[in-house]
């Protein structure tokens, strides 16, 4: 399904979506699943349900269609450790409903992100993936970014369920206000 590139616009998503917000996790998690990519076991709800209450999910819409989700955090102490100094903003699952696929919506979401940035005066766009996919790490670097270590993430309970226990790729953007 093609849609109008001039009819598309980034908003928070809401308490109404959540239907559509766990689809999109279900489908995501079938197609990567069966395309032989890690994929997470769980999805914790309570954390996306936080994060829409706190106004850190977004929804990439045209008409009536939720093309993409995606959640920004203003810290992430607990992956990128004494790297989080007040300077980046992070980006975390992105999901593209399978129904809108090729359509550039990663290159949407980073321009909102880097003005988000921008505006707030951050220095860096960062996220992270998973460490064994190779494929995303070099797309994701074809964006810009900058692969910078691999982690292993712990289980504190402080980490959304499907954040534990993790080997992640570090990504790093720096923002350029020019």
């Amino acid at each position: 399904m093609q849609t109008d590139a001039n009819d598309i616009t980034i908003v928070n998503t809401s308490t109404d979506d959540l239907n559509i917000i766990f689809w999109l996790f279900e489908e995501t998690k079938k197609l990567q699943g069966k395309n032989g990519y890690r994929v997470w076991d769980e999805i914790d709800n309570a954390a996306l349900q936080k994060e829409i209450s706190s106004k850190l999910q977004y929804k990439i819409v045209s008409g009536a269609n939720i093309l993409c989700i995606f959640s920004i955090q203003h810290n992430d102490p607990f992956i990128w450790r004494e790297k989080d100094q007040d300077d980046a903003v992070y980006i975390h699952r992105i999901v593209v409903n399978p129904n809108f696929k090729g359509q550039k919506l990663f290159q949407r979401v980073l321009d909102w992100v880097k003005h988000f940035a921008i505006q707030n005066k951050l220095k860096f766009v960062r996220m992270d993936t998973w460490a064994d996919n190779l494929k995303i790490i070099e797309y994701y670097k074809s964006f810009g970014f900058e692969f910078i270590e691999t982690y292993h993430t712990s289980n504190a309970v402080e980490l959304p369920i499907q954040n534990r226990n993790l080997n992640v790729a570090l990504l790093q953007l720096e923002v350029d206000d020019n």
